[in-house]
């Protein structure tokens, strides 16, 4: 698998199953924020409440990233996938039934749960199945394309929301819709090859990987180059490994680091079209303004394609955090419809280039039976803080006002950037195997005409 120098057939065939996975969850995980004004309008909430229903989604995202990173390294990834779509489109189309405060959130921490779990493992499973040196660049590409879905829905909502009474139902159904494609992914996503090989079913393994290399060849024009070896991955063992010295270190980071950063993105994206209101905007203009400042998601999901393969990933996300808490300020302590737009759409421009660094990042740094628990575990931790940050954001609104909000987010989001920076790994074009291990280890060659079955037993993929 390290040795494949190119993008193949195969390799675009499951991104493009991906990304259409990955737009709607986007598309998903806000619709929440675009339907809440209405709902609120509509059901008579307090802040309180409000803050108990956003905050059901993010509970959600802490279990379905745990519970689905353990199944993902148990049952494999392909299983985990297809499960969590599934799961979280039936839970989204309930949504659209709730009656109560209580129904929307039961049904939003589950929706979250599915989201989260298939967010997880998805960039596990990329992690894993794409050449090193494209990595960053492939999921750049599949995350800007799939952050299509948040101005689609952003747009669908702008349009169906001011409809009437109950209008904000057919946002949660669009964004089910999910589940229309997990019979492709059933059929087209192999298994991945690292954790095939972690199970021992080689002959499997050996499938994809000579697909690969057969693809490889073609397109490379020539026999592949030779094979770097690189320090033996950590042995299976329990789960509980994920706690020794070395991971327990890098879970911590991960999660203290990406939780200042989802307590700010997510403080701004999911409460934005409230904070608008209490600015004097209406339901209708604050949704304008919410669409307009989501246009700017794709082009900085792909704007990362110029950086993120040659700048080390932990360093630049740290200069996406600080930047966006830098503009946070600006949001807040400015005045006017130019300034708020400016901010605004600079905040969200560098909110998605920096998640697409974070998301390449985050499943780099475990080894690959820890890889999605890891993964899980962190992003879960780092959900459970933007989950007990919804309270102390509706007690601050109440309170302080919006100005006091968004200086609360530019803290978080400047502490997110200094923990990362300082502290993280560094992955960028390493082997996964070399960046797991513990302990540094020269490479060693294997010789170009070796086996597809003496490759796999030497370097354990």
């Amino acid at each position: 698998m390290n040795r494949i120098p190119v993008v193949t057939r195969s390799h675009i065939k499951w991104a493009a199953l991906l990304t259409t996975l990955l737009f709607f969850d986007m598309a998903d995980l806000n619709a929440l924020a675009y339907a809440l004004p209405a709902i609120r309008a509509e059901w008579g909430l307090s802040l309180g409440e409000v803050g108990i229903a956003t905050s059901a989604t993010f509970l959600g995202m802490f279990c379905g990233s745990i519970i689905g990173g353990r199944l993902a390294d148990r049952f494999g990834r392909k299983r985990v996938i297809i499960g969590a779509t599934a799961f979280f489109s039936l839970f989204s189309m309930l949504t659209a039934t709730a009656t109560t405060v209580t129904e929307l959130s039961i049904y939003r921490l589950l929706t979250g749960a599915g989201l989260q779990a298939l967010v997880v493992v998805l960039l596990t499973y990329a992690a894993e199945m794409f050449p090193r040196q494209f990595r960053g660049r492939v999921q750049a590409l599949m995350l800007g394309v799939s952050l299509l879905g948040v101005p689609a829905l952003a747009f669908f909502s702008r349009w169906v929301v001011p409809l009437g009474t109950g209008s904000w139902r057919f946002v949660f159904i669009a964004g089910s819709a999910g589940v229309l494609v997990v019979i492709l992914a059933w059929l087209w996503l192999p298994e991945s090859p690292r954790w095939l090989e972690g199970k021992g079913r080689i002959e499997e393994a050996e499938k994809t990987v000579l697909l690969l290399e057969r693809e490889a060849e073609a397109k490379w024009g020539g026999p592949l180059p030779e094979v770097d070896t690189v320090p033996a991955p950590i042995p299976a063992s329990k789960p509980s490994d994920l706690i020794r010295q070395g991971l327990l270190r890098r879970t911590a980071v991960l999660a203290i680091g990406y939780g200042f950063g989802l307590i700010g993105y997510y403080g701004f994206n999911a409460w934005l079209p409230l904070l608008l209101t209490e600015t004097g905007l209406t339901t209708a203009e604050s949704l304008t303004y919410t669409s307009i400042l989501s246009l700017a998601a794709v082009p900085g999901a792909l704007i990362a394609l110029l950086f993120i393969d040659k700048i080390e990933r932990k360093w630049a996300v740290m200069m996406l955090f600080v930047g966006m808490g830098l503009f946070m300020l600006m949001f807040g302590f400015g005045s006017g419809a130019p300034m708020l737009l400016t901010s605004g759409l600079l905040i969200t421009f560098l909110a998605f280039a920096s998640t697409t660094c974070i998301y390449t990042y985050m499943p780099e740094i475990f080894p690959t039976h820890l890889r999605a628990l890891g993964t899980g575990t962190a992003n879960g931790i780092a959900r459970l803080m933007a989950f007990g940050s919804t309270f102390i954001l509706a007690a601050i609104l109440g309170s302080l006002g919006f100005t006091a909000v968004m200086l609360f987010l530019a803290i978080a989001m400047i502490l997110a950037g200094i923990v990362i920076g300082l502290l993280g790994e560094r992955t960028n074009n390493r082997a996964l195997e070399a960046i797991s291990s513990l302990k540094s280890q020269e490479p060693t060659k294997v010789p170009a005409n070796a086996t597809a079955t003496t490759r796999v037993g030497e370097e354990r993929i």
